[in-house]
């Protein structure tokens, strides 16, 4: 059942921003597929994002992303973000990206996003 006081997309941004693995995770379905701008599949559920986004957050103290722009349709939430300090010494220290967030209609939960980068 879908919670309509709860929003994933923000819960998450917030999440990442204070870098917390387990709230971020909590926005995602179990299987949720996250895939390049090209449809590569990067990484899918929870076992494969725990690791991932540690790595991230515990290797980036000062992250943070903006939402410059955020469109909701349907299902569908696309934002258009500012990310800066992301992993120490890794050329740009300002991303742009656009993050596309499907939501599951049974449990209101991120099941699928594609990231558009700027820079890889």
């Amino acid at each position: 059942m879908t919670r309509i006081d709860f929003d994933p997309v923000e819960a998450q941004l917030q999440a990442y921003n204070g870098r917390d693995v387990e709230a971020f995770l909590a926005c995602y379905t179990d299987n949720c597929v996250i895939e390049d701008g090209a449809g590569k599949r990067l990484m899918a559920g929870h076992a494969e994002m725990r690791p991932r986004y540690h790595t991230l957050f515990d290797g980036s103290p000062n992250l943070n992303c903006v939402i410059v722009n955020r469109i909701r349709i349907g299902s569908y939430v696309i934002d258009e973000e500012s990310i800066s300090g992301r992993l120490p010494g890794i050329a740009p220290e300002m991303r742009r990206a656009l993050a596309i967030y499907h939501l599951d209609n049974a449990s209101g939960l991120i099941d699928h996003v594609r990231f558009l980068r700027e820079f890889d």
